[in-house]
């Protein structure tokens, strides 16, 4: 247990089959921050967290309540996390009920929703009580703790490559973890700055959360984080992990890492079966065609290097075929990253840093 923060559960509160439920497949797939011993999930309980999610046994079970779960676990927790993404961020009553639980039990309490845990007063209470702590990840630092965007990255050679997306919600972050494994192993010393609340839960060591960033130092904390995992780390490689999608009204995001943080590289992950912003679709507000992203993304200074594709609304028959179509229309590589991995990339990524190297 030296490596982690200690043992934990998973609340998932009825979604973790869901994509509400990103941050639990997070943890369950990997992470060293914290090593996860259950899913709490009534739909999903009695199955095993990893062959619910992608068919691959982990030895996660999931159990309907968290007293199931205490009854049955060799040991007791030392963290409750929350796992799930709700609707604007709100901490649920249900939430509550089981994170009370949670600390009655002896559970620190960790949660990334916008709607923070610790300005609960029966649940701050509670914890104060029982000598316990309650960590909100989005929770802001102080602004005098930002900081403001540079313009020292300019001088920075460590090569840069964003995982970005055609929308939100869309697997850019496990597509960064992979790509990070993948690289590592190909010999490639790399480091992924992550921006999101699971990056931090599964302990990667560089990063910060963006959408807990007053919008002015946005584009410096890119430049903070890459310039200081440049330093501590000295990779040859750095991986940025991106945020909702470059044209989704709801939030555009996307151009800062490439003209803030200097990614000259994107991957570019794309859902052929999904025709409109998440959350929109009453509205019909459709995503952009793919092959006008690349060239927006062209235009703001960087060059696609692959695609990788979420199967989302598609068999596994019809995802390779709009794999196939997308080579043919884009001349470029498109993976599926669950289906069968990242591993082809290492060699266009290897050419992305040969021609970085030379410039």
């Amino acid at each position: 247990m030296s490596d982690v923060d200690g043992t934990a559960i998973v609340i998932c509160d009825g979604l973790y089959a869901t994509g509400s439920g990103k941050t639990a497949h997070g943890l369950v797939r990997e992470g060293e921050r914290y090593k996860i011993l259950a899913v709490i999930d009534e739909p999903t309980a009695g199955q095993d967290a990893g062959q619910a999610l992608d068919d691959r046994h982990r030895n996660i079970p999931i159990y309907a309540t968290i007293a199931q779960a205490l009854a049955q676990l060799p040991v007791r927790p030392d963290y409750a996390v929350v796992g799930i993404a709700t609707n604007g961020g709100k901490l649920t009553l249900s939430l509550r009920a089981q994170l009370r639980e949670a600390l009655e039990a002896g559970m620190h309490i960790v949660s990334g929703l916008h709607e923070y845990a610790s300005d609960d007063a029966t649940l701050a209470g509670t914890a104060k009580r029982l000598g316990l702590t309650i960590t909100d990840i989005r929770k802001p630092k102080p602004k005098d703790q930002f900081h403001f965007w540079t313009g020292k990255i300019e001088a920075l050679l460590t090569p840069r490559i964003a995982v970005l997306g055609t929308d939100c919600a869309l697997g850019k972050r496990t597509t960064s973890r992979f790509l990070l494994d993948a690289c590592t192993k190909a010999g490639i010393r790399t480091q992924l700055i992550f921006t999101g609340q699971t990056g931090w839960m599964q302990g990667a060591p560089c990063g910060f959360v963006l959408d807990s960033v007053v919008n002015d130092f946005v584009s410096g904390e890119i430049e903070h984080a890459i310039l200081s995992c440049a330093e501590r780390f000295a990779p040859q490689l750095i991986l940025l992990e991106g945020q909702s999608a470059l044209r989704n009204p709801a939030g555009p995001c996307g151009s800062e890492f490439i003209l803030s943080g200097g990614a000259r590289g994107v991957i570019l992950q794309h859902a052929p079966g999904r025709l409109c912003f998440s959350g929109f679709e009453a509205q019909g507000i459709r995503i952009p065609p793919i092959a006008e992203e690349i060239a927006l993304i062209e235009l703001l200074g960087a060059r696609v290097l692959a695609v990788t594709l979420n199967g989302e609304a598609l068999t596994g028959d019809e995802l390779i075929r709009a794999q196939k179509q997308l080579v043919e229309q884009l001349a470029l590589p498109v993976v599926r990253p669950l289906e069968e991995g990242i591993g082809a990339l290492v060699e266009p990524i290897r050419a992305f840093l040969r021609a970085e190297t030379a410039r």
